[in-house]
């Protein structure tokens, strides 16, 4: 929790607004898609998905690959409380609707389905976006299937396993075009699937990182991330970080409140 307040302290001193970006990619992004109002229908679809889960009072047993959570003590865990607590927030989730409908991805990844609240964005913001989806846990990822069939999401395959084994199988001979990651909150293996994923871009593909300073170790592969040759473009909104490819982009690192 200390490293958090502290983190967050320098990124209040650090960053800025649109007013302090001179890239015209970059300002179209913050001013047209960071900045812009959501759309009402599609804030509808998303609310009736979250207020499903945050009545189911279910528990299933979870299994969980990666660093574990803070919060919960029992791998039984209730529907409700796992939407609450560890499902994407309202304002990411919001967010993440603006950039699908701004980017308009052809083929989406996303590392880390959990109850699907992340992946049902990523398919609202573009209804006609390909989305692949990796969730390690059998059980979460059955709620998620029965979310995505009951509001008629269509074009979403959820491969459900270890992401060691899940991962190079749907890169193979792929290409995809907005990278969610939200599946491993550790420096090693948010490394590693970066690394992995970064042989499946084009040139105006974008990935985004979910709590890069939710820890030190975090905050350490988000530098690395940043820094790597490939990346020209990277903007830390504190709780994302988010980086480009674009190979006209001068290297430029943007610190921005959203």
């Amino acid at each position: 929790m200390l490293f958090q307040i502290k983190s967050y302290l320098q990124f209040l001193f650090k960053s800025t607004n649109h007013h302090g970006v001179h890239s015209p990619f970059v300002y179209d992004l913050v001013t047209k898609c960071f900045y812009k109002d959501s759309s009402h229908n599609k804030l509808k679809i998303i609310t009736k998905f979250r207020s499903d889960l945050l009545q189911n009072h279910a528990k299933i047993s979870v299994t969980d690959f990666g660093k574990g959570s803070k919060v919960f003590k029992s791998n039984e865990r209730e529907i409700s409380k796992i939407a609450k607590i560890a499902g994407i927030s309202k304002k990411r989730s919001e967010l993440l609707i603006r950039i699908t409908e701004f980017i308009k991805p052809t083929t989406v990844l996303e590392i880390g389905t959990s109850l699907g609240i992340g992946t049902a964005s990523l398919h609202i913001g573009n209804s006609t976006s390909k989305i692949t989806t990796l969730e390690g846990c059998k059980n979460t990822s059955q709620i998620a299937k029965n979310q995505f069939d009951k509001l008629s999401l269509n074009n979403i395959e959820l491969h459900v396993g270890d992401f060691k084994e899940t991962l190079p199988k749907v890169l193979k001979d792929s290409v995809f075009e907005l990278v969610y990651f939200d599946g491993n909150h550790q420096k090693k293996s948010t490394i590693d699937y970066f690394e992995q994923c970064i042989n499946s871009i084009n040139n105006k593909s974008i990935f985004i990182f979910d709590d890069i300073h939710w820890s030190k170790e975090m905050s350490e592969a988000w530098e690395y991330i940043k820094n790597h040759k490939k990346v020209t473009v990277s903007i830390d909104t504190y709780f994302w970080g988010i980086v480009l490819f674009r190979k006209e982009q001068e290297k430029e690192h943007f610190i921005i409140r959203v």
